[in-house]
């Protein structure tokens, strides 16, 4: 998801640690997989925290 996202993996943990309505949609042994509704949710999130703080927004691709 970050490589998709073009940040860092910590950022998109973050989001995930602490956006508790952001939920994988299967398991692959200890893989959280995630769909696409939840992938443009922390785009969403990854913008709206990056325009608090005055950043370059998420690429929208």
């Amino acid at each position: 998801m970050a490589h998709l996202l073009g940040v860092p993996p910590d950022r998109v943990r973050h989001v995930l640690a602490t956006r508790e309505d952001i939920h994988p949609s299967a398991y692959a042994g200890h893989v959280r997989l995630y769909d696409r509704q939840a992938l443009a949710r922390v785009r969403h999130e990854l913008a709206a925290i990056a325009a608090r703080r005055g950043r370059q927004a998420v690429d929208n691709g």
